[in-house]
């Protein structure tokens, strides 16, 4: 195959999408990741030559630290380096990101490492890391004269769609398995947008999802056909864990997998970040999270395997139950070549460690982030992670989302009546 044409400008896209030069930024073509073929900037996600995934490539610009410092204390701080138009800060939209990185010097001791860092996504405004990719599709389906947001979710997407239409003025539709935690559903619903329970697992409820994408004209199902755009977002952590450790790169990140599409994108973060000068090209594993009822990708990691084989979820981390996860195979090929790997951990471990990170550093969070907890501990106990290396975990979302997971194995320490007698000989004085 000849090598195709690097397009550097969107300006010829699909019917009824913007034609504005600056429509998409600095992004300027979608490459496929199987097969490296181009294509033009649209409501794309699979290769019309070899049905692989696109991702977004761009023609950046020169672009300062000092730069990036000056702008919004949101991920619109870095529009230069995502597929958004320049005034993207000044059109409503959730404005997500720039959340705390906590230098977690409790749980440090407690497990035995040097130096750790939570990276803590659960102060977005739907508390969890799913704003931010939200956001970045809400933009491309403006851009592209979409004007439903829609999605498949396990629950955070869900909440992050149905929030970002609201604030947008248009509608939303939104499909989940009917079991999902009921946080979550009631988190969705507020919103006012159509929220549809399906039965079946989360893998059925995204095939329901690709077959309604196919069909209904002006629909940006954000994680379907604007998935590439979408996906654009996750890079911003990697963006904001940079510059928050003082612009460098942590040697060591713990990341939960559902799809996968984060931990590949924060990995993509990394590697923009040192080519454009911005951090020192330096070294860093990546490792993976998954909750043993779910899998697949660790069973892969394990067994030397490229491919990615199903599997029917069980667990209650609910937000990673994705069986047959698109970005698997990317995950794999990132954790082998930083060499990183996946880890999976049982769900009284995931429990464990919410209260574990509760504890410590005063950080409730979601059974997603107790997988990532869990598995850090995990990697340390097997000594697959170093214990003297700087070290990032990111929290997804918050633990308001999934009390369930916890709420059997806490509650007040004693009962007693309204007297400073029963107070004492409770031996609380």
């Amino acid at each position: 195959m000849s090598a195709p044409t690097l397009y550097h400008s969107p300006a010829t896209t699909v019917t009824g999408a913007a034609t504005r030069p600056d429509a998409f930024g600095n992004a300027v073509v979608l490459r496929c990741r199987a097969c490296a073929a181009e294509q033009q900037l649209g409501p794309y996600y699979a290769c019309m030559e070899c049905f692989g995934p696109l991702e977004v490539a761009y023609d950046f610009p020169a672009i300062t630290r000092e730069q990036i410092a000056s702008g919004p204390p949101n991920i619109w701080r870095y529009r230069d380096l995502l597929p958004v138009r320049p005034d993207i800060a000044g059109i409503p939209n959730t404005e997500p990101g720039y959340t705390r990185l906590l230098k977690a010097d409790n749980l440090a001791r407690e497990l035995g490492l040097k130096s750790l860092w939570v990276k803590d996504d659960s102060g977005n405004p739907t508390h969890s890391f799913k704003d931010r990719v939200v956001a970045v599709a809400l933009a491309a389906a403006r851009e592209l004269g979409l004007t439903v947001l829609a999605c498949p979710s396990t629950g955070n997407l869900a909440n992050a769609t149905a929030a970002a239409a609201a604030r947008a003025g248009i509608r939303s539709v939104v499909l989940i398995p009917e079991d999902l935690e009921r946080a979550k559903i009631v988190n969705t619903a507020v919103y006012g947008g159509t929220l549809i329970a399906v039965k079946g697992t989360y893998d059925d409820v995204n095939k329901l999802a690709s077959e309604i994408a196919g069909e209904e004209a002006g629909w940006a199902f954000v994680n379907v056909n604007v998935r590439p755009y979408y996906s654009e977002g996750s890079k911003t952590l990697g963006y904001e864990i940079a510059e928050q450790l003082g612009w460098r790169l942590p040697e060591q990140i713990v990341i939960p997998v559902a799809s996968g599409s984060q931990l590949t994108k924060v990995d993509k973060g990394f590697t923009e970040l040192g080519s454009l000068g911005l951090v020192e090209p330096t070294a860093y594993r990546v490792f993976g999270a998954q909750a043993a009822g779910c899998a697949p990708v660790a069973a892969a990691f394990r067994d030397g395997h490229d491919v990615v084989r199903p599997v029917k979820p069980d667990t209650i981390a609910k937000s990673l139950a994705i069986g047959n996860p698109a970005d698997g195979p990317y995950v794999l090929d990132t954790c082998r070549r930083t060499g990183g790997t996946v880890e999976q951990v049982s769900d009284d471990e995931i429990r464990a460690a919410i209260l574990l990170l509760a504890r410590t550093e005063g950080i409730f969070t979601e059974t997603a982030g107790g997988t990532t907890i869990a598995t850090l501990k995990k990697l340390v106990e097997t000594g697959q992670l170093d214990p003297d290396a700087d070290t990032v975990a990111i929290n997804t979302g918050d633990g308001l989302k999934t009390l369930d997971a916890v709420g059997d194995r806490v509650g007040p320490t004693v009962t007693i009546g309204a007297s400073y007698a029963e107070f004492t000989a409770a031996g609380l004085a």
